[in-house]
C-alpha cells in the first residue's frame, strides 16, 4: 500500500468521517435490516437485500478510512519548509500565460479537493511544483496542454 499523506487537519476529518459511519450509519443501516426483515421471507425481499447491499458497502468504506488512517503520515504546520514547495504549503502561483493568479494548498492525495483549490501532490500542477523555491517558474504538462507557473509566495497553511 501506498503511503497515505494527510495534513493534521485532514487526518482529524477521516477520523471524524469513521466516527459517523462507525456510530451513526451502522446504527441506520441495522434499522433497515431489522425493518425490511419484518416484511416475511428475505429470499425475496428487495428492502433486505438493499440494506445488506448498504451494510457491505459501509463496512468496506470503514475499513478503507481505518486503513489510511493507519497507514497515514500526518504532515504538521511546524514541519512544512517555508522556502520550498511541499505538502502542507500555500502557494500562490501565476499563470504566465493567462496573466492569472492562483492560491493552492498543497495535500496528499487522500484529501485532494480542486474545488477548494486543494491539489494533490500528485496533480500535475503538484508534481511540478513540489521542491521549486519562490520566484522560480515551472512547466506543468497537463491534460489540457503545457502551461508555465511562477511560483510567487510559499507559506505553512
Amino acid at each position: 500500500m501506498k503511503e497515505v499523506i494527510l495534513t493534521a487537519d485532514g487526518y482529524k476529518k477521516l477520523q471524524q468521517e469513521v466516527d459517523v459511519l462507525r456510530n451513526e450509519k451502522r446504527r441506520e443501516v441495522a434499522e433497515r435490516i431489522r425493518v425490511a426483515r419484518e416484511f416475511g421471507d428475505i429470499a425475496e425481499n428487495a428492502e433486505y437485500d438493499d440494506a445488506k447491499n448498504e451494510q457491505a458497502l459501509l463496512e468496506h468504506r470503514i475499513a478503507t478510512l481505518e486503513e489510511r488512517l493507519r497507514d497515514a503520515r500526518v504532515i504538521n504546520k511546524r514541519d512544512v519548509a517555508k522556502d520550498v514547495v511541499s505538502v502542507g504549503s500555500k502557494v500562490k502561483l501565476r499563470d504566465v500565460a493567462a496573466k492569472q493568479t492562483v492560491e493552492y494548498y498543497i495535500v496528499g492525495s487522500a484529501e485532494a479537493n480542486p474545488s477548494q483549490n486543494k491539489l494533490s501532490n500528485e496533480s500535475p500542477v503538484g508534481k511540478a511544483i513540489i521542491g521549486h523555491k519562490k520566484g522560480e517558474t515551472v512547466e506543468v504538462t497537463a491534460p489540457r496542454g503545457s502551461m508555465k507557473y511562477k511560483i510567487l509566495e510559499i507559506k505553512a497553511a
